[in-house]
C-alpha cells in the first residue's frame, strides 16, 4: 500500500514538473503556443521526451539545455541574457533614459534663457530675481494653443 502511494506521488511530481518546463516551451510547429497548449505531433513528441527525461533523472535545467541544443534558442520562451540579446534586454532601459534626458533637457532650458544670460553679461550685474522673472514672462513663447491631454483635463474638470 505505501509502494503504491510512493508510486502515485512519484507520478504527480513527474506530471507537475513536465508541465511546468512544458509551459515555458515554444511549439515549433505553431510557434505562438507551447507545447503544453499544442496538439502538434512535434509537441506530443516533445512532451513525451521531457516525461521521459525526468524519469530518467535529469534536472530541469538539463532538460532546457537539451531542447536548446536540439532545436535552437527560440524553442525557450525566455531567452538567455548574453551579448547577442542584451540589447533586447536593455532597450526598455535605453528608451527611458533617452526620455528622461530629452525631459530634463526641456526642463532645462525652459529655467535658463539666453537672452537672460546675455543681458546678465552686457550688464556685467546678475538680474534680480524679479527682473529675471519680467524677463522670462516677456521672452518665453506662449504653451502651444492645440489640443493636449492637460488641456482636455483642465476643460472636463471645468476650468
Amino acid at each position: 500500500m505505501e509502494n503504491k502511494d510512493d508510486d502515485v506521488k512519484k507520478a504527480q511530481i513527474v506530471e507537475a514538473r513536465a508541465r511546468n518546463i512544458s509551459h515555458n516551451v515554444r511549439c515549433t510547429e505553431c510557434g505562438s503556443q507551447s507545447i503544453e497548449d499544442s496538439q502538434a505531433d512535434i509537441a506530443i513528441l516533445l512532451r513525451k521526451l521531457i516525461r521521459d527525461e525526468i524519469r530518467a533523472g535529469k534536472s530541469d535545467k538539463d532538460i532546457y539545455k537539451k531542447l536548446e541544443e536540439d532545436y535552437g534558442e527560440t524553442v525557450l520562451y525566455a531567452p538567455k541574457f548574453d551579448l547577442q540579446t542584451a540589447a533586447l534586454w536593455l532597450s526598455p532601459l535605453l528608451v527611458a533614459g533617452g526620455a528622461a534626458g530629452i525631459w530634463a533637457y526641456k526642463k532645462h532650458r525652459q529655467k535658463t534663457n539666453v537672452h537672460i544670460m546675455a543681458l546678465n553679461l552686457v550688464r556685467g550685474v546678475p538680474l534680480t530675481p524679479k527682473e529675471k522673472e519680467t524677463m522670462l514672462d516677456l521672452l518665453t513663447p506662449p504653451p502651444p494653443r492645440g489640443v493636449s491631454p492637460s488641456s482636455l483635463w483642465n476643460r472636463l474638470r471645468g476650468r
